[in-house]
Protein backbone atom coordinates (compact mmCIF):
# COMPACT_ATOMS: atom_id res chain seq x y z
CA UNK A 1 0.00 0.00 0.00
CA UNK A 2 1.23 3.26 -0.68
CA UNK A 3 1.26 5.75 2.28
CA UNK A 4 1.44 9.72 1.44
CA UNK A 5 4.69 10.92 2.58
CA UNK A 6 5.26 12.91 5.84
CA UNK A 7 6.00 16.34 4.58
CA UNK A 8 1.83 15.86 2.85
CA UNK A 9 0.85 15.34 6.58
CA UNK A 10 3.14 18.01 7.45
CA UNK A 11 1.47 20.63 5.03
CA UNK A 12 -1.78 19.60 6.15
CA UNK A 13 -0.71 19.83 10.27
CA UNK A 14 0.29 23.66 9.12
CA UNK A 15 -2.90 24.71 7.59
CA UNK A 16 -4.64 23.74 10.62
CA UNK A 17 -2.38 25.30 12.82
CA UNK A 18 -1.34 28.61 11.30
CA UNK A 19 -3.97 31.22 10.68
CA UNK A 20 -4.47 30.99 7.13
CA UNK A 21 -7.20 31.31 4.87
CA UNK A 22 -6.99 27.55 3.98
CA UNK A 23 -6.81 26.45 7.33
CA UNK A 24 -9.65 28.38 8.82
CA UNK A 25 -11.57 26.70 5.82
CA UNK A 26 -10.70 22.78 6.97
CA UNK A 27 -11.77 24.34 10.68
CA UNK A 28 -15.00 25.19 9.84
CA UNK A 29 -15.20 22.33 8.01
CA UNK A 30 -14.51 19.37 10.41
CA UNK A 31 -16.79 21.93 12.59
CA UNK A 32 -19.10 21.69 10.28
CA UNK A 33 -18.90 17.94 10.43
CA UNK A 34 -19.18 17.53 13.81
CA UNK A 35 -22.04 19.73 14.05
CA UNK A 36 -23.88 17.63 11.86
CA UNK A 37 -23.24 14.32 13.09
CA UNK A 38 -24.34 15.79 17.00
CA UNK A 39 -27.73 17.54 15.62
CA UNK A 40 -28.95 14.44 13.25
CA UNK A 41 -29.99 12.15 16.13
CA UNK A 42 -31.51 14.93 18.41
CA UNK A 43 -33.51 16.04 14.95
CA UNK A 44 -34.04 12.63 14.17
CA UNK A 45 -35.54 11.81 18.24
CA UNK A 46 -37.71 15.39 17.93
CA UNK A 47 -39.40 14.23 14.64
CA UNK A 48 -40.28 11.03 15.81
CA UNK A 49 -41.88 12.12 18.92
CA UNK A 50 -43.61 14.70 16.94
CA UNK A 51 -44.70 11.64 14.42
CA UNK A 52 -45.62 9.70 17.26
CA UNK A 53 -47.70 12.52 18.89
CA UNK A 54 -49.83 12.74 15.36
CA UNK A 55 -50.22 9.09 15.16
CA UNK A 56 -51.67 9.11 18.44
CA UNK A 57 -53.91 11.42 17.68
CA UNK A 58 -55.55 9.71 14.78
CA UNK A 59 -56.25 6.40 16.99
CA UNK A 60 -59.19 5.89 18.13
CA UNK A 61 -59.85 3.11 21.00
CA UNK A 62 -62.95 0.57 20.63
CA UNK A 63 -65.23 0.54 23.94
CA UNK A 64 -65.62 -3.34 23.97
CA UNK A 65 -62.40 -4.79 23.75
CA UNK A 66 -59.59 -1.59 23.72
CA UNK A 67 -58.15 -2.40 20.92
CA UNK A 68 -56.74 0.89 18.66
CA UNK A 69 -57.56 1.54 15.29
CA UNK A 70 -57.75 4.77 13.04
CA UNK A 71 -59.93 7.06 12.95
CA UNK A 72 -62.61 6.41 10.27
CA UNK A 73 -63.23 3.09 10.24
CA UNK A 74 -67.27 2.11 11.27
CA UNK A 75 -66.40 -1.29 13.24
CA UNK A 76 -63.67 -2.35 15.32
CA UNK A 77 -61.24 -4.93 13.29
CA UNK A 78 -60.92 -6.99 16.77
CA UNK A 79 -64.24 -7.24 17.93
CA UNK A 80 -66.51 -6.18 15.09
CA UNK A 81 -68.09 -3.48 17.93
CA UNK A 82 -69.65 -0.09 16.02
CA UNK A 83 -67.14 2.38 16.93
CA UNK A 84 -68.18 5.67 18.01
CA UNK A 85 -71.09 4.49 19.52
CA UNK A 86 -71.56 2.87 23.23
CA UNK A 87 -71.77 -1.20 23.14
CA UNK A 88 -74.84 -2.81 24.15
CA UNK A 89 -72.76 -6.07 25.31
CA UNK A 90 -73.32 -7.00 28.65
CA UNK A 91 -71.49 -5.28 31.35
CA UNK A 92 -68.83 -4.24 29.44
CA UNK A 93 -68.63 -1.33 27.24
CA UNK A 94 -72.01 -0.09 28.48
CA UNK A 95 -70.23 2.29 30.42
CA UNK A 96 -70.32 1.27 33.39
CA UNK A 97 -66.79 -0.07 33.59
CA UNK A 98 -63.66 0.57 30.97
CA UNK A 99 -62.55 -2.61 29.22
CA UNK A 100 -59.29 -2.53 31.38
CA UNK A 101 -60.95 -3.41 34.09
CA UNK A 102 -62.76 -5.95 33.30
CA UNK A 103 -62.31 -9.38 35.04
CA UNK A 104 -62.59 -12.94 34.28
CA UNK A 105 -63.12 -15.32 36.76
CA UNK A 106 -61.87 -18.73 35.69
CA UNK A 107 -62.69 -21.77 37.69
CA UNK A 108 -61.22 -25.13 37.05
CA UNK A 109 -63.76 -28.07 37.50
CA UNK A 110 -62.70 -31.79 37.10
CA UNK A 111 -64.19 -33.67 34.39
CA UNK A 112 -65.03 -37.49 35.07
CA UNK A 113 -62.48 -39.79 34.46
CA UNK A 114 -62.72 -42.98 32.73
CA UNK A 115 -61.82 -46.08 35.24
Amino acid sequence: MNRPPALLWFGILLLLLLPTAAGRVLLDLVGGVALVLLALPLLLTGAGWIGWKVLKSRLVTCPACGTASLKGQTSCPACGTALGQESTSAGVGDGSIPASDATIDVTAQDVGSES
